[in-house]
This record gives structure tokens, C-alpha cells and sequence, in this order.
């Protein structure tokens, strides 16, 4: 227990968030352990911003403990800063800069020296696969070469801890792949991360452990796999019917399934053997217009613990 107390770069116990009466962030523990990726998922206004910025040094916290990087937010910002890395939901590059001349200026914030920057600024521009567009300006990067190039620049000062905010919003598919694929080499130079996002699979593939939040509480703690064993089964067969059917077939399919969950579309089964389950609601006389047998997957603990409503 002493060795994982040391290990942790982030410690928050009992850590409360207040906008005047609104409380955003209500009592949380969190430890993250030096090399792992570490998730916050949770709907709109669940509290994983309020808790980044907490991390960030950038917003104090107003109740609870904190530790980041062995040190106190409250005295130790400026230092603490001096050893993250920090990618925001939006980019904010400097447009009229070239790609190389934001990595170099961004660099000097941080006292670096000249030559120094300049050597990272190459490195970072390999890194990010930008090299053949270093002398060009922001505004001609697609989506994804901006957001690449963002997570470039956090990589100056070679941070210790890089904090990202939604990552891959917005980005195809192929763009998405190809920033999982920068940030899977920075864990294992040894990078520690903590991400927030919206994207289930990105969940998945980047997250060793994570907490799901809902209305400023840890609703749960795991790893991906941990959860879905936990709050799901292994596989869901998903039954779909013409629209106003869907209640009837829940009926007849009772007792089929550890949990029927009835959406306006179709009626999910939550089964430890999907086409066992399948054929057994076949034989009820079940004719759905179409049938899917898939592993049950993070969105499914998502929506159990945090609900199907819409959040504003």
C-alpha cells in the first residue's frame, strides 16, 4: 500500500467543487499511479471538467485534499504547472504562426533554451507526423493536424503528467486512430495520462483504470473490463421490431435474460450467452425485423449508471 501511495501523481480525497451554491464536484476520491491512463467519463455537467481543472492548477478546489505530483495546488501551482502537459477540448494555436513556431515559441513560455527548443520542436513534428508541414501556417492543417499538433506543443516541456480534454472530438475516424496510436506510444515512454471523454471505445483502447461520474459523484471505479463484468453481461442481443411492438415482445421475452431494457427502436437482452438466448426467443415465436448478437461493451455500463436522458 506504501509503494502505490508513492507511485500516485494525483491524489484527491473528499475533493468538492463549489460555484456558489452549485455544487459541481461532490466528495470524490481519485488516485492516479504513475504510467497508467486514467479516465473520467460521465454525461454533460457530471463534474470530469471541474475535476481537470482542479488537476490543471488552474481552478482552486473548495473543500477536500489534493495532491498533484507530491505537492499542494493551493502553494505549489507554478511548479506543478512547470511539469504538466495539458491538451483543452478546443485548439488554441496561434493561426498566424507556423506549425514549428508554435511548438518553439510555446517552448519559451517554459524557459527553455533556444537550441534546446529547437531540437524538441523537431523531435515533436516526427512525433506528431507533421514534419512535411512545418513551415506552413495553422490555418492550412485539416482537423486532425491541428488537434496532432496541439498534443505536440503540450509534449515541450516533457511533462511528467499530460492531462487531455476530449481528445478526438470531431476527428474521422482514420484521425482518431492515429492520435490513439501517438498517445499509446507516450504511455509507454512512460507518460502518465488522464483523459476525459465522450467516446466509449476511445474509453476502451486508452484506459487502464476509470471512474464514470454523474451529477458530481463517482458512480463507479474500474478497469474497462472490471465494469462491464461488474454492471453488464458478456454479450446483449439487440431485437428490432416495427415501431409500438417492442412492449409486447419485452413480455414474451421475460425470463429470458438476466435484463430486458425496452428502447423506442428495439428490446435489449443482457445475456451471458447471446445466440443461446437468441434461439430460445425464436422458439417463443419472436420475428423481429432484424436481430444483433454483440460483447457487451463501456457504453452499456455508461447508460445503466448514468442513465439514457439527454444532458444539457
Amino acid at each position: 500500500m506504501q509503494e502505490m501511495a508513492e507511485a500516485a501523481l494525483v491524489e484527491a480525497k473528499a475533493l468538492v467543487k463549489r460555484f456558489g451554491d452549485f455544487e459541481a464536484v461532490r466528495g470524490i476520491d481519485v488516485e492516479v499511479r504513475q504510467g497508467e491512463a486514467f479516465g473520467f467519463l460521465g454525461p454533460n455537467g457530471a463534474g470530469k471538467s471541474s475535476t481537470m481543472r482542479m488537476i490543471a492548477c488552474v481552478s482552486p478546489r473548495s473543500e477536500g485534499g489534493l495532491r498533484v505530483l507530491g505537492m499542494d495546488p493551493d502553494t505549489d501551482g507554478p511548479k506543478i504547472r512547470a511539469r504538466l502537459g495539458v491538451v483543452p477540448q478546443e485548439d488554441n494555436l496561434d493561426v498566424e504562426l507556423t506549425v514549428r513556431q508554435n511548438l518553439q515559441v510555446y517552448g519559451r513560455y517554459f524557459g527553455l533554451s533556444r537550441a534546446h527548443v529547437r531540437r524538441r520542436a523537431a523531435e515533436l513534428l516526427e512525433f506528431a507526423q507533421l514534419t512535411d508541414r512545418a513551415e506552413k501556417t495553422v490555418d492550412s492543417l485539416s482537423g486532425g493536424m491541428k488537434r496532432r499538433l496541439t498534443i505536440a506543443r503540450s509534449l515541450v516541456n516533457d511533462p511528467e503528467l499530460l492531462l487531455l480534454d476530449e481528445p478526438t472530438t470531431g476527428l474521422d475516424p482514420q484521425a482518431r486512430h492515429l492520435l490513439w496510436d501517438r498517445l499509446f506510444r507516450l504511455k509507454a515512454a512512460g507518460t502518465t495520462l488522464i483523459v476525459t471523454t465522450h467516446y466509449m471505445d476511445e474509453a476502451e483502447q486508452l484506459c487502464d483504470r476509470l471512474v464514470v461520474m454523474d451529477g458530481g459523484r463517482i458512480a463507479a471505479e474500474g478497469s474497462p473490463a472490471e465494469l462491464i463484468a461488474r454492471y453488464s453481461t458478456r454479450e446483449v442481443v439487440e431485437l428490432r421490431f416495427a415501431p409500438g411492438e417492442q412492449e409486447q415482445a419485452a413480455e414474451r421475452v421475460a425470463g429470458l435474460a438476466e435484463r430486458v431494457e425496452v428502447l423506442p427502436d428495439r428490446v435489449l437482452l443482457y445475456t451471458m450467452a447471446g445466440e443461446a438466448t437468441l434461439e430460445r426467443a425464436h422458439e417463443r415465436g419472436l420475428r423481429p425485423r432484424s436481430t444483433l448478437v454483440r460483447r457487451s461493451s463501456l457504453e452499456d455500463v455508461f447508460l445503466r449508471l448514468t442513465g439514457r436522458r439527454l444532458v444539457d
